[in-house]
């Protein structure tokens, strides 16, 4: 019989799909066990709406068989099977989908449930063969018709002989190359470990016979092989069973077994949604953050099935990044088979579904924070820095739904709380939300800015990571309180009759705060102030960047630096101002050396650089000396 040649579009589909679409060649596997179910589903449908076709689901199956030394790969199934024309009609032309077009003829029937495209996908097996065969005989008919091609130099069909109805496809694997050892699809276990990554939830048994090897009986060297055959796959996905009728310990081996984790899940989240799109969801809020998780070599993104058939395995676009922590799989009938990265990215069921879990996700974070606040602590423990970018990242667009996740140590007992129970918990002539940012809790905790705060019976938010003041700045206010920096110039604590005292005392003092200013050119002003309690100095700032973001964004490997408008603020309480005032008028040389000392001791509380340690540490001296 005379060979037929593609249609000049089919071969340059063909050589698209090959080279293009379907990089990863370990596909084809699961291309062609999703045929397979297509064409038992296809069966199993007639068998329920026709008697005449006698057949019962348990007797459907796919088998899988490997020749290492023919280098031929199998794939079988006892499906509808096709006529000559299916063959031609679905093989012959590339992307002629026989299963799309029978799910679209059928559409409005529930029960059908059709996973493939009979058409692109096929044509993947021809990444790993120089040839394929398709040995077909559709069901009730006595003929059998066998499809052969070696690619796109065109195809043949031809009068074959089966048993039974069904098709059997079979591969003439590639001979290996320098870049890919093709010989592996011969391999058991290869094909073991496709089948359990991609179709480990196809609904009908995948089997192989397996070459077990064992001791011989009586020997201690000596070992005998037999085939046992096996099925492969597991068939009922966790996700769709009954959520009432699956334990803890199920869902916690799933977990470990799937995503390699050595610790229990803090969350599962198991969820079934239908309307626009329908889809499964098995979510896993991990019990800590991966060794690589804030680094850029971290990929998020939940496993994406289409009826069990794996088609992606981080889909990145379900999950927002402020999210990226979970784990999971997502399965919907209602995304195809064939699908690219590009193609999902634009997708709109994939986003419905996206929003959904992103919804469900924060629902599941609220319920744990209100109802199992220690499990909750320990997951923002690990994964608290990712919600605060997430409130900082893209200009805030997100900071809203974010917010009320947020848990801070306060400097009420260092417990974690919530901005929401900051606010209920506040006095009733407190006006703001107050925060200090610092290294660590205790050193937060020795800041001079903070005595006054705490002795007003105010708490405040204590921030320990780079990013938290970027976040709180970002969310500017709260259930219409102000986020206020206790550092801030603007720190507003003192009555209105403290405020003229001071204002007064600093404009008498101000031809002292010139000549101090003269001396640290890197300060915008020189006062006294009543945000002191016991501390004679501190720095405050003005404008948009506090001491704490300049230090976080000069350590950022960048050529220009920040710097944050500072203000040394001297406690006009304290003993040092009276001496200052005496200075200015009897001995300003000495003057000098204090301002320089009290400049240098407020950055050092600070936590930032002295430019010149030496003359630092000779002033003190001196000082002391006398």
């Amino acid at each position: 019989m005379a060979k037929k040649e593609f249609k000049a579009e089919s071969k340059k589909l063909m050589d698209l799909m090959i080279h293009s679409i379907y990089t990863n060649k370990d596909i084809f596997l699961r291309e062609l066990i999703s045929n397979a179910s297509d064409a038992i589903d296809k069966l199993h449908y007639r068998s329920l709406t026709d008697k005449s076709v006698k057949i019962k689901k348990k007797d459907f199956e796919i088998f899988l068989a490997v020749d290492e030394e023919k280098r031929t790969l199998t794939i079988s199934d006892n499906g509808c099977g096709m006529t000559k024309e299916e063959l031609e009609k679905n093989l012959g032309t590339i992307a002629k989908s026989g299963s799309l077009q029978f799910k679209e003829e059928n559409e409005h029937k529930k029960d059908i449930d059709i996973i493939g495209q009979f058409g692109v996908g096929f044509y993947s097996a021809f990444m790993v063969s120089d040839s394929i065969s398709v040995k077909s005989r559709a069901y009730g008919s006595d003929e059998a018709y066998e499809w052969i091609s070696s690619g796109v130099d065109g195809y043949e069909v031809k009068p074959s002989e089966m048993d039974s109805y069904g098709t059997i496809i079979t591969l003439k694997i590639k001979e290996d190359t320098e870049d890919v050892t093709y010989s592996d699809y011969l391999k058991e276990y290869k094909i073991e470990e496709l089948v359990k990554k991609y179709s480990n939830y196809i609904t009908y048994p995948i089997k192989m016979e397996v070459e077990h090897r064992h001791l011989k009986e009586g020997s201690d060297n000596e070992y005998e092989t037999h085939l046992e055959t096996e099925v492969l796959n597991d068939m009922v996905p966790l996700w769709k069973r009954d959520k009432k009728k699956i334990t803890e310990e199920e869902y916690n081996t799933f977990y470990s077994d799937k995503f390699f984790d050595y610790e229990t899940p803090l969350k599962v989240i198991h969820t079934e949604a239908e309307g626009l799109v329908s889809f499964s969801s098995l979510l896993y809020i991990p019990s800590h953050a991966p060794y690589d998780y804030y680094t850029k070599q971290y990929e998020k993104g939940l496993q994406l099935y289409s009826n069990g058939v794996l088609i992606m395995e981080k889909a990145e676009d379900l999950l927002p990044d402020y999210f990226s922590f979970v784990k999971g799989i997502v399965d919907s009938p209602d995304l195809s088979l064939n699908i690219s990265r590009e193609i999902l990215q634009q997708d709109k069921n994939l986003k419905l579904i996206a929003k959904n879990i992103e919804n469900k996700i924060k629902k599941e974070l609220l319920n744990m924070m209100s109802e199992e606040k220690e499990k909750y602590e320990k997951f923002w423990e690990s994964f608290g820095m990712q919600l605060k970018f997430g409130i900082y990242d893209n200009f805030g667009m997100n900071k809203d739904k974010l917010v009320d996740l947020l848990l801070f140590a306060t400097s009420k007992d260092k417990d974690y709380v919530s901005l929401s129970e900051y606010v209920k918990n506040m006095k009733e002539e407190q006006t703001s939300i107050y925060y200090a940012c610092g290294e660590t809790l205790d050193k937060i905790d020795l800041l001079p800015q903070v005595e006054r705060v705490k002795e007003k019976g105010y708490s405040i938010l204590y921030c320990t990571e780079y990013v938290d003041e970027f976040a709180l700045k970002t969310i500017g206010e709260f259930e219409g309180k102000k986020l206020v920096n206790v550092s801030k110039e603007d720190l507003d604590l003192d009555s209105e009759e403290e405020k003229k005292e001071l204002e007064k005392l600093n404009e008498k003092n101000k031809d002292l705060f010139t000549f101090m200013k003269d001396e640290i050119k890197d300060v915008e002003e020189v006062r006294f102030t009543n945000r002191l309690k016991t501390h004679p100095v501190c720095l405050s700032t003005v404008g948009d960047i506090s001491i704490e973001m300049e230090k976080v964004m000069n350590a950022m490997p960048v050529d220009n630096k920040v710097e944050a408008k500072k203000i040394l603020e001297i406690n006009n309480h304290h003993p040092i101002a009276k001496k200052l005032e005496d200075f200015y008028k009897n001995d300003k040389e000495r003057l000098k050396d204090y301002t320089k000392i009290l400049y240098n001791e407020a950055r050092l509380i600070e936590g930032l650089p002295i430019e010149n340690p030496t003359e630092f540490a000779s002033l003190i001296s001196e000082e002391l000396s006398k």
